[in-house]
């Protein structure tokens, strides 16, 4: 399997998602293949990390590093020639393996390629974003249930209903693929490759297709709109044309907090599983917690057509958008607005925002996460000292400006798109080099350890990775700087 496959010119990436209604004999067949991708991937990491731990205890009884254990290579193909040649005789696999798909064990042995992948880049630093750990087996009752096929048939159906899967069959599909099957008959896309998983109650699945890119020319191209985030309002946009407009909070959680307590009650009352004693869930708890589960469902469906509605107006309309660096993962420890910022999906909304402006060709401004654009005056720059959150107006002492300090916030923001421009602002995009901070907010979030986690070795029996020197894989201290786009 070479690189990351790369769409011809002029054509992208995309997926069309459905929700699937499989009959019984199928839904176990799809549990089979997902365990299966799950067990792949414990073999892989087992192996790998087994050899880590054999050239630990062999350097602790002074042998050498020419007489040490060789290195268990983690690319896919040398899982893939390793998991082929023990499969038959290894009693973990002997016995089922034939039952599944090979793109069953593909998934899993990809999967733990690229997690191994991704731990070594971000020992040496070559990853950005927090540092991750060495890959770990996943548990069965808390691993996701996924699959993907990239060869075998997967085709959409002429009737519109069904799917086919390899060694699944046809599946129902419970929405219409009619809208698919015209452009594949059409020879405008075709399908890579198919991703079943099972989440918020139900199995979907996501077909992957390479489709001709359509630009779709935005109604204000010329007009930047910066956006503040925020609970009362869900977002307040500010143009370069002068409008402020308020979207409201839609507040899905909070309206089904009754029912969702209700409903809790009643699961607890039930005789539940217990892990300690081994205790088994009786079906009238098993009832009562899909019932509740239910009611998470929809509110996180909700959520998410709210969102895409809310992210696609935006971006039809303007040619420029400048959204905030929030530390949202910051907010959430706030225990008195950790519920309703978790609500309003701040993080959703920028990376729908980023995506879908770049299936449009426009622009995607990240103001740095220290811009004070709260407590900076809209109309003369002037910054104020101090805005405690509970003051909900501005108020400028240098000119008089009284107005909503989201709305305040919002018209700041959007004057940033013509200070990028300049090269004078304190934010940059894809095609914007790095510019001063006039303000002097050149802070940059550092991201520490706990102390208790301290002095513990980084990988499985503290072994170093191979062609790579002690130094290089000592753990850092700081984060690299943060890069606006």
């Amino acid at each position: 399997m070479g690189g990351k496959f790369r769409p011809q010119s002029g054509f992208v990436v995309q997926a069309y998602k459905f929700a699937l209604d499989p009959n019984v004999g199928q839904e176990r067949a799809l549990r089979s293949h997902c365990g299966a991708s799950r067990a792949a991937y414990n073999w892989a990491v087992s192996w790998v990390t087994a050899s880590w731990w054999q050239r630990r205890a062999e350097a602790s009884y002074g042998i050498g590093a020419d007489g040490l254990t060789p290195w268990r290579p983690w690319s896919l193909p040398s899982l893939r020639k390793e998991f082929n040649r023990i499969k038959n005789s290894d009693a973990r696999f002997s016995g089922w393996w034939e039952e599944n798909s090979k793109e069953a064990y593909s998934t899993g042995l990809a999967n733990a390629a690229a997690a191994f992948d991704n731990y070594a880049k971000s020992k040496q630093g070559k990853r950005k974003g927090p540092r991750m750990g060495v890959p770990r087996r996943k548990q069965k009752r808390k691993a996701r249930l996924s699959c993907r096929f990239t060869t075998g048939t997967i085709r959409a159906e002429p009737d519109g209903r069904h799917v086919t899967l390899p060694r699944l069959g046809a599946i129902r599909v419970h929405e219409s693929t009619r809208k698919l099957l015209a452009r594949i008959q059409a020879g405008r896309v075709r399908i890579l490759s198919a991703t079943v998983r099972h989440e918020r109650g139900r199995w979907f699945v996501s077909l992957q297709v390479e489709a001709p890119r359509e630009i779709t020319r935005v109604v204000r191209p010329d007009v930047a709109v910066g956006i503040d985030l925020g609970v009362k309002h869900l977002a307040v946009l500010a143009d370069s044309a002068g409008e402020i407009r308020y979207e409201s909070n839609p507040k899905h959680l909070d309206g089904a907090l009754k029912l969702l307590r209700f409903h809790s009650r009643r699961v607890s009352r039930r005789q539940g599983p217990d892990r300690r004693t081994g205790q088994k869930p009786s079906q009238r708890w098993e009832k009562a917690n899909r019932e509740r589960n239910r009611i998470h469902h929809r509110v996180a469906n909700l959520r998410t057509d709210a969102l895409h509605k809310l992210t696609t107006k935006i971006r039809a309309e303007y040619g420029t958008v400048v959204i905030e660096d929030l530390n949202v993962a910051g907010m959430l420890r706030n225990k008195r607005l950790a519920r309703r910022v978790a609500d309003a999906g701040f993080g959703e909304i920028r990376r729908q925002l980023t995506y879908k402006g770049q299936r449009n060709a426009c622009r995607t401004i990240v103001a740095d996460r220290w811009y004070p654009s709260s407590k900076t005056c809209s109309a003369c720059g002037a910054v104020t000292a101090k805005l405690p959150l509970h003051v909900r107006v501005f108020a400028c002492d240098a000119c008089g400006l009284v107005m909503d300090r989201d709305g305040n916030a919002a018209r700041n923001l959007a004057a940033l798109a013509a200070a990028c421009t300049t090269g004078t602002g304190v934010a940059g995009d894809q095609d914007t080099p790095r510019v001063s901070k006039p303000r002097g907010a050149d802070r940059k979030t550092r991201r520490q350890r706990p102390d208790q986690n301290r002095g513990r070795g980084g990988r499985a029996g503290g072994a170093t990775l191979p062609h790579q020197r002690q130094e290089e894989a000592r753990d850092r201290r700081q984060a690299e700087a943060l890069t606006l786009w």
